[in-house]
């Protein structure tokens, strides 16, 4: 990754940003161009500051993540915001897929987990841990692929279109989708686009959590 890549780190820990950005400079993960310690200093930051990257925790005195992210892509569409979280503050995700959300890392992941998370994020697509994925929807986890699923009809998601969706959920880039099926990365973009469309569904997080909850596909 080229360390010309401006982010922005928001957390209320003065030596969680400072080791956060220590590590994003010396890998060359980036550039860190500002940092916050609460959602409202960050906003304000916006005015000053076009970041490529915004790293943001949830839990925050005077605004916390999730407000500070729904204003900020209310403002900035294109905004693009990966949030470093602990297992324990799960109840949150949905609200911040919902809010624009791109990424979710844990805390305690490994420098290459968040070398690839800020890197897939960057190229516009979601990233997610497997391990929060696995906690977010676990109930529904424990189900089957039924492949004569009322919604399967009921939205004509065809068969290519489920395998793609299971990809997805088993953790894959559209890239690396790409290579197992031996199809083109556009190809595997339209199906998702269409899944998405089908799904009514803002990104693949919540499209994946949307073919989870709804039996078309389980993590394995």
């Amino acid at each position: 990754m080229e360390s010309n890549t401006n982010i922005i780190i928001v957390d209320d820990h003065a030596l969680f940003r400072e080791g956060m950005k220590l590590l994003i400079e010396k890998e060359g993960m980036g550039k860190v161009i500002a940092e916050a310690d609460n959602g409202k200093t960050f906003l304000t930051m916006l005015k000053k500051h076009k970041p490529d990257l915004v790293i943001m925790d949830i839990e925050m005195p005077l605004m916390g993540g999730l407000e500070a992210t729904a204003k900020a892509i209310d403002i900035f569409p294109d905004l693009k915001v990966l949030v470093l979280t602990m297992l324990n503050e799960k109840e949150n995700y949905s609200e911040m897929i919902n809010a624009g959300v791109m990424g979710f890392v844990l805390k305690t992941a490994g420098k290459k987990e968040l070398e690839t998370a800020i890197q897939t994020v960057l190229r516009g697509e979601s990233y997610f841990s497997s391990t929060l994925l696995h906690q977010i929807i676990i109930e529904a986890s424990k189900q089957k692929v039924i492949l004569d699923h009322p919604i399967i009809h009921e939205h004509d998601i065809s068969k290519r279109e489920l395998e793609v969706l299971q990809l997805m959920s088993d953790g894959l880039s559209t890239t690396e989708i790409a290579e197992k099926l031996f199809r083109s990365k556009k190809t595997i973009e339209m199906h998702r686009n269409r899944l998405q469309e089908k799904t009514n569904t803002k990104n693949i997080i919540q499209l994946v959590i949307y073919g989870l909850k709804n039996n078309l596909a389980h993590l394995r």
